[in-house]
């Protein structure tokens, strides 16, 4: 046989190799963190379940996922070990590095706009704001005609343009 032959398997092999050898680092990362669990410590379960770890046995895991929840985990259901400031921020929200109170964003577009409260208080609310929709209540009661057939709408119908059959004054 010649070395020709060989290549393709010799390169099936060693692609082989490479994979496994690649999974076998990430599985043994995988242990390692799991192995660095303690008490206390924020994870994230591979069903999206964040919980603070409570008790570390041999193969399982007690987790606190609530006021008055314990849930017990096989330790390879955990999927990461999170650190105390990406958990407080996943979980109650909490950042702890800001980096200045001026980029906050306000509940209230009130101070975006420049204006005073007083002012903007004083009336602004209290007016009712007409649309130009009138009810049937405020329609006069005098005529039988129905509403479509109104003056306004007769001046309406006169307004528009008649349209023509394309004679002589369309060329």
């Amino acid at each position: 046989m010649s070395l020709l032959t060989l290549l393709p398997f010799i390169v099936l092999i060693g692609a082989m190799f490479l994979m496994t050898r690649s999974a076998k680092k990430k599985q043994q990362q995988a242990v390692d963190m799991r192995n660095q669990m303690q008490p206390g410590s924020g994870v994230r379960t591979i069903g999206g379940v964040y919980a603070t770890v409570k008790e570390v046995h041999e193969d399982t895991v007690l987790v606190d996922a609530g006021p008055g929840v314990e849930l017990l985990f096989a330790k390879n259901a955990i999927g990461a070990v999170l650190t105390d400031d990406e958990y407080n921020r996943i979980v109650h929200g909490v950042e702890h590095d800001l980096k200045s109170d001026a980029d906050i964003v306000p509940d209230d577009a009130s101070s975006l706009t420049g204006t005073d409260d007083s002012a903007a208080d004083s009336g602004a609310d209290d007016k009712a704001v007409d649309l130009g929709k009138k009810d049937a209540a405020d329609e006069p009661a005098g005529d039988d005609a129905p509403a479509d057939e109104t003056p306004a709408a007769e001046a309406k119908t006169d307004a528009e343009p008649k349209k023509t059959d394309g004679g002589s004054e369309a060329k």
